[in-house]
């Protein structure tokens, strides 16, 4: 097994909290991390239809087996067992006592939030993060990024290809259909094709309306279908505007640069070496990296971009109890001064003198401006948790 940043804070939450909600897409490694923490607790799994039918006809009668707590995977299968849960942990101050996972963001927050809130403590599993990788995985950024995080995929005699696309047929015709019946599913796979032609973009909902042919209020609830199981997420602008006006429109990423490849068409790493997207994925790569450290140390997400009117931007603004800090994404290898410029034009807007570049090149720098460059393997090392 190879350990998860995540295990750390897993183990202080449930020190504090009667019970903690491991949450995250499907295969990104919950029930073996649980398994592995809480291994002295009873197992169960909501996806094995006889437990799951126990825990929805009898709900009071299938918690009463786990006196001392369990281990509960895939708890939104079975929403009628939260109201129960509420009173057994109500009428015991054991820490940690259960332990739910999800790979359902909106069901299980629908559930903990009508029984258990209050009661519950929140960590977000993604895909392995680079970081966690051994070194072996790690020497060519194309086949990462091709790849992606997905643990099958690194402990598996699989091709990244055909694990995404069986991945993407039991995405779409189960937990599509579990969130919202959508009748025609080829046109949402339509629809998360076109999201991945848009990465790094501005949504615009009225334009994926008119291709996909649906209207606005649809594509909003499909967006919101994508996020509630980990496959994008919209990285929303920073609204300070320093006497500008700025762009208020969210940008669209995926979780997974593996999956993006997939609903793109790319199926090899050599790709991407002239694939017109090459640098918006480089991008998404580093955000997901950002995104992944922060969740596994149990924080709330704080990052955002920064655009005005005119055209200057910082692909990454990161929200700190200290102030905003700003980093550029460059999927270039040979550092040049416009790799710093958008960081320059912060500088001066917000009277402060720091900063960082990630890029796909190899050296590293720190020059007297305050602005730091780092190259994307060192992601891995311990500088942006220090950040963060």
């Amino acid at each position: 097994m190879i350990n998860r940043e995540a295990e750390k804070e897993l183990k202080t939450l449930s020190a504090q909290f009667k019970a903690v909600a491991l949450v995250g897409p499907r295969q990104s490694g919950k029930t073996t991390l649980a398994r592995h923490v809480f291994s002295n607790k009873p197992y169960v799994s909501l996806e094995n239809p006889d437990s799951r039918r126990f825990a929805i006809d009898d709900p009071r009668g299938f918690l009463s087996q786990y006196p001392t707590g369990a281990v509960i995977d895939e708890a939104q299968r079975a929403p009628e067992i939260f109201s129960y849960l509420q009173q057994i942990i109500d009428e015991d101050s054991t820490p940690g006592k259960f332990i739910i996972t999800g790979s359902n963001n909106f069901l299980l927050q629908e559930n903990i939030s009508q029984s258990l809130a209050g009661r519950i403590a929140y960590i977000y599993l993604l895909p392995f993060s680079i970081s966690e990788l051994p070194s072996r995985f790690r020497s060519d950024l194309n086949e990462l990024i091709f790849k992606g995080f997905y643990p099958p995929i690194y402990d598996q005699p699989v091709e990244a290809y055909k694990w995404h696309s069986n991945y993407v047929r039991t995405y779409i015709e189960r937990d599509v259909r579990q969130i919202k019946n959508i009748t025609n599913l080829n046109l949402f796979e339509r629809f998360v094709k076109l999201c991945a032609g848009r990465i790094g973009q501005l949504l615009n909902m009225n334009s994926l309306a008119i291709e996909v042919g649906v209207d606005n209020k649809t594509i909003a609830s499909w967006i919101g279908i994508l996020e509630s199981s980990f496959i994008l997420f919209r990285l929303q602008p920073h609204y300070k505007n320093f006497n500008k006006r700025v762009v208020k429109m969210p940008k669209l990423y995926f979780y997974d640069t593996g999956l993006a490849c997939y609903f793109l068409g790319i199926n090899s790493p050599n790709q991407l070496k002239n694939h017109p997207l090459s640098g918006s994925l480089f991008e998404n790569f580093i955000i997901g990296e950002l995104v992944k450290k922060i969740y596994n140390q149990g924080k709330n997400q704080n990052l955002y971009f920064w655009r005005d009117n005119t055209g200057h931007e910082v692909d990454i603004i990161i929200d700190r109890t200290d102030g905003l800090f700003p980093i550029e994404i460059k999927s270039g290898k040979t550092i040049t001064p416009d790799y710093v410029k958008g960081i320059h034009f912060w500088q001066k807007i917000s009277n402060t003198n720091q900063g960082m570049v990630i890029y796909s090149g190899g050296i590293k720098q720190k020059q007297s401006n305050g602005i730091e460059i780092l190259s994307w393997e060192d992601l891995a090392g311990n500088r942006i948790e220090e950040i963060i």
